[in-house]
């Protein structure tokens, strides 16, 4: 492999995320049902209790807390906490299935330079790991240094490298 100083380990993608969890099966049931996600073989030579599921590209593994009632219970959703994000096709259909399912959420508004906007809705799993749905493929995805703005999709990391435009935010708590 030669040298590549953008990409020094020669990542190709991102596989999965674990996620510590009190019950396998209610965080089954939200990955499954809220998320979409579908869950997949597990090696038998773990010899923890888990589960995996795969869906929109990325892999999530739940693991079981040998401690559960020492997991923190988070109740306040801070649009500045650790979370992953999934784009989406319409906002206001997310948004409508969120109230129908009784989950709490908080939207957030994103306006970048030139009036571009990207919704964003945030809200907790079962033991409070926040999740971000988003249309943000709506700002481009801008190198730091030379290169040509692209859609976030649309981006390999060899291209990463110009400085990107101030943004405001504004957001909201919404309670179903």
């Amino acid at each position: 492999m030669k040298e590549n100083a953008g990409n020094p380990l020669h990542l190709t993608s991102l596989n999965h995320v674990s996620l510590v969890c009190r019950s396998i099966e209610e965080s089954m049931n939200f990955y499954q049902n809220v998320l979409g996600f579908f869950p997949v073989r597990r090696p038998e030579s773990l010899n923890f209790e888990g589960a995996w599921l795969f869906g929109h590209g990325i892999g999530v593994h739940l693991l079981r807390s040998l401690e559960p009632e020492k997991l923190p219970k988070k109740t306040e959703i801070d649009i500045k906490a650790n979370h992953i994000s999934f784009q989406c096709e319409s906002m206001g259909a997310v948004e409508k299935k969120l109230g129908e399912m009784d989950i709490k959420y908080e939207r957030a508004i994103v306006v970048e330079e030139g009036g571009l906007q990207v919704d964003q809705l945030f809200f907790h799993d079962p033991d409070g790991f926040m999740i971000e749905i988003c249309n943000c493929e709506t700002i481009p995805v801008v190198p730091l240094v030379g290169g040509m703005a692209r859609s976030c999709s649309r981006v390999e990391l060899h291209q990463m490298v110009q400085p990107q435009p101030q943004t405001q935010i504004h957001h909201q708590v919404i309670h179903p």
